[in-house]
Order: structure tokens, then sequence, then C-alpha cells
């Protein structure tokens, strides 16, 4: 970097103050949260070669932009806007060599930090985009080295704080908002991580800690400064989303509920935060409340169609989950007309919902079951050289509507339901459990009546799956047990869905669990963990594989601490 460059950004940043760099950007975001996306950009844009805090914010936003188009231009665009981000925030560090020398020598201004948090925030950015673009392992590793360099910058920042030589400067506030989203998000993610991951990007030297991230995020998000919003949107993305897709599905609604309270008073019509409301409704089986507050999301802003098309996407779920076919597919349909995330999914999804109808039911549009299954694979993507895991899925299993009379799918909308773990979401609605076990055994007894074929196997262990954990919601333990078992005996006849035996394993372990049988959990947890490779949604699998065994560890410490 030139000596130029280097006077020309404190030339700039000495006629605008740190102070007043953090209050315009904390303006646009507050512009942002309003719905008035556009004019929160042109509010940071001006200044995003001479503030890092501009250049941070700007890139974030565009990053959350392209986190929802899941478009790889955007993506692209994203990624170069945070690395010119990381170049302003460069201009502004101490020029000495490693943190620790810089920090050790106390002569860091209060500029210099905030440029170190700046710093470690644009790599940690880049690392999520990297991930974004890849679940595979190499980009795993690439964001590793990012994600890696990021955590030490933080870690020092944590402890030099800490320490009694550290004096608060005027932004302290905003510096301390900064650090806690880092170490917190460290913490959260890393806890999240099946072991196996974590050895791969050497990150054995630090485990995260779950419950030291959580809290971090939570004062973070409750504080008035300029990281609050994005503490809180992790949280809740935490809350309504991991702890249920990679997860044991339990969700945690009270603390999202908590958390958005003052930000739905805040911004009542803000997009986001109607999207999440959504969410949550949906968890507690509120389906109709869930439909009201999506469609307000839709309705609240129309700039960017991209929240749209995530409300989109969970009105397409609340439809489903109320067995009403034709809605869910006019969801999924207008997704396939206009969202880029994965063309492929929506016209399985498409094809799925109607393939639920009576046989002799008009379809929309006059479209055709069999020819949209028949069309899945053309709409395969590559993202950074790979189909994301529930594209491939869909393809795997519209393959047999290839043959001119195909053996038809059991139920594939229930199918791809269970891999969001939709039969949490209706756990606590006794009709809408009884209305999919009524869809199952309608299914069973066509299966019984149609000649066997190479499938038919495969078909009656996934209806065997799906009944049990209905069983499970009804309280029929016994009955839901058998349902599992049946699958796991015909573990060497399955021919094709191989995800079902490691599957099936998950959801008996969380039965045991629910009663106590502690022992025999962790024994079908660990051979789902280690007998079982190269299946369908095998990441996602291992995630909550690593989720129940944690959530079994921490009970054990529990009772550990109140039994001395």
């Amino acid at each position: 970097m030139s000596n130029g460059k280097d006077a020309n950004a404190e030339q700039n940043s000495s006629q605008m103050t740190l102070k007043e760099c953090l209050d315009e950007c904390m303006e646009a975001l507050d512009l942002f949260l309003n719905n008035h996306f556009s004019e929160s950009l042109e509010r940071l844009r001006p200044r995003v070669n001479e503030s890092m805090y501009h250049a941070l914010i700007y890139a974030t936003v565009l990053e959350m932009q392209a986190m929802m188009t899941f478009q790889h231009d955007d993506i692209s665009s994203a990624g170069n806007t945070m690395k010119n981000a990381q170049e302003v925030c460069q201009r502004f560090r101490r020029k000495s060599q490693g943190l620790a020398n810089k920090l050790v020598g106390e002569t860091l201004t209060e500029e210099q930090l905030h440029a170190e948090v700046c710093y470690a925030e644009c790599q940690l950015q880049r690392a999520a985009l990297t991930f974004l673009q890849d679940e595979n392992m190499v980009s795993f590793i690439k964001g590793g080295i990012k994600v890696r360099n990021s955590y030490l910058i933080y870690k020092e920042l944590h402890s030099f704080i800490k320490s009694q030589s550290f004096l608060k400067g005027p932004s302290h506030l905003h510096l301390e908002g900064g650090i806690s989203f880092g170490i917190g998000a460290f913490n959260l993610t890393l806890s999240l991580f099946p072991p196996r991951i974590l050895k791969l990007l050497e990150f054995a030297g630090f485990s995260g800690d779950k419950e030291y991230g959580l809290s971090l995020l939570r004062d973070g998000a409750t504080g008035m400064n300029l990281r609050s919003m994005l503490c809180a949107l992790l949280l809740l993305c935490y809350y309504t989303f991991l702890t249920f897709i990679l997860g044991t599905g339990e969700g945690e609604v009270a603390e999202a509920e908590s958390l958005l309270v003052p930000f739905r008073l805040r911004y009542p019509r803000g997009a986001i935060f109607l999207f999440f409301a959504g969410r949550i409704e949906a968890i507690k089986g509120n389906i109709d409340e869930a439909v009201a507050l999506f469609e307000e999301g839709c309705k609240a802003q129309q700039a960017w169609k991209q929240f749209h098309h995530m409300c989109y996407w969970e009105l397409m779920w609340c439809f489903t989950y109320k067995r009403a076919w034709k809605m869910a597919y006019f969801y999924a349909d207008l997704l396939s007309q206009e969202s880029r995330w994965s063309k492929a999914m929506y016209i399985y999804m498409k094809a799925a919902c109607l393939s639920m109808l009576p046989k002799d039911e008009a379809r929309p549009f006059g479209e055709d079951e069999v020819e949209l299954f028949r069309k899945v694979p053309i709409f395969k993507q590559k993202i950074a050289g790979k189909s994301p895991p529930t594209e491939k899925f869909a393809i795997r299993k519209a393959r047999r509507y290839k043959a001119p009379s195909p053996a038809r799918l059991a139920v594939p909308v229930l199918e791809m339901m269970y891999m969001w773990n939709g039969f949490s979401m209706i756990s606590k609605r006794p009709e809408l459990t009884e209305g999919m076990m009524q869809s199952l055994l309608g299914a069973e007894r066509t299966l019984l009546e149609s000649p066997e074929n190479e499938y038919t196997l495969d078909d009656r262990c996934v209806i065997h799956l799906l009944k049990g954990l209905c069983l499970k919601n009804q309280g029929h333990i016994q009955e839901a047990e058998e349902c599992f078992n049946m699958v796991l005996s015909s573990e060497k006849k399955i021919r094709f869905d191989h995800y079902l035996v490691p599957n099936t394993l998950v959801e008996l372990s969380l039965l045991y669990i629910d009663q106590g049988r502690r022992d025999e959990a962790i024994k079908l947890l660990q051979k789902a963990k280690h007998n079982y490779k190269e299946y369908s949604m095998e990441s996602r699998t291992q995630f909550r594989v690593h989720a129940a065994l944690a959530k079994l560890k921490a009970e054990h410490v529990e009772e550990e601490d109140t039994n001395p």
C-alpha cells in the first residue's frame, strides 16, 4: 500500500471522525431495517473508500442480499466488495507485525482498535461467503484459513479489552459489540460442527462453547451498537432454523420471541422481523398465524424480491403441513419462476405437490407431475462446482421418472418435508399429524395394491420412517419404535434410498432419549456416525447426530451437578 494512500485515508478520516462515521452507519442500518434498502445503500456509498465502517456495513448489506438470491454473480460481487472493505480497514490498522505485538505496546489508538475489529469481521464474512458457495471440504479449508486469522484477531482483542491496562474510548460500545459478535459467532458456529470437520480445519486448538457464544451474542443483540442487528439476526437464524434443520428439532422459541420483541416494536413493518415472527409461529404450530405474517412480510416492501422468495418458501411448507397441495404447488410455482436459488428443487416440489392430488383431479395450469419430474435434472446448477445437497437429493429421487411408464414416488412431498424437519413443526398440532398419517396410510394402501417393482421395498421403508415420526408425535411410542425397527431390519435389502438407515437410527435414538434410555441412544448415534458414508444429505445427518450427542452430554453434566 503506498504512503500516498495512507495519507489520503488519514486525511479523509480526519474530515469525518470515528463517531460521525458510526452515527451515519447506524442511520443507514435503521433505514435498512425499515425496508428502505436502496436509501440505506445510498447513504453508505459515498464513503465506502474512505471509512472502514461505511465500507464494512455496505459490504454486509450486499452479502445479505447475495445470501438470499444465491446467484453466483451476487455472491462474487459481494465477495469483491467485502475484499475492498478489508483493504480499506487495512489502511487504518497499525503497521507493526502481528496483533499481539501491537497490543503489548499498548499504543493503539481507538481508531486502530476499531480497524482490527472491522478487518476481522471482513475476513469472517468472506469466509461465510466461501462456505455459502459450496458445502465441500475444499471450501471449508479455504474458508477455514480466513476463519482462523479472523479468530486470532478477535481472541487477542477480547483479552486486551478485558485487561487492566485497557482504557475505554468514546466509541467503546461499538468496539465491544464488534468483539462480542465475533467471539460469539465463532463459539456458536464451532459448537455446531461435527468433530470430523473441525479436525480438518485444524481447529483442535479451540472448540466452540455454545452457551458462551449464545450469551455474548445475546449481550450484543440487546446493546445499542452497530452490531446489535447482526447479533440478533444470527441468534434468530440459530433459534429458528439451525436448531431445527441441523439440530434435534426443538427450536428455542421462548428465546427467539423475547429477542424479537424490541425489534418488532421499533420496526413494526420491518420485513426481516416479520419473516422471523412468522417462522416462530410456524414452530409453535400456529400455521395460520405464520401464513398471515409471511404474507404481511411480502406486502411490507417491494424493493427486495428476495425477501418475498424467503416468505414463499415458508408459505409452501405451511400449506404442505395443512395438506393444501394446490396452495403449496402455487408457491413452489412462484419460486420456480422468480427465484434463482434452486430451480431443480422448486420444479421437484411442484411435481411432488401435484402427485399428492387424486388421479382424477384437474391439475393447475394443466401441468403433469410426470413431465415435471422428468424436467428436474435439466435445472441442476453448480455453485462453485457443486450442486446443493437438497438439489442432488431431488434429482436422485426424480430419476425413476425417466422410464416410459415410471414407478411413482410414494410420498415425495412428505419425504422432502422430513429433510427440512417438518414433522417437528407439526408435532404441537394433533390434527396436522393425523392428516399426515392419513396421507401415509393412503400411500401404503396404494403401494400394496400396485404390482411390485425394484423400488417397492425402499418406498415401504420411506413410509415406515415417516409413520414412525407421526406415531411419535401422537405419543404411540411402542408403535413408533416398531416402525423404525422395520426400516432397520430391511437395511440389507434397501437398493436406492441409503439415507434411510442412518436417519432412522437418529430418529430412534431421539425416541430413546425422550424415554431416558440414554445408553441405547448413544449406541445408535455412534452407529449412525461411524458406519455409513456417501448417502444423500450426509452432512445434514452428521450435524444432527452431533447435536443429539451434545444434548446427551449436556444433560449428563447437569445430572452430575445436581447429584454430587
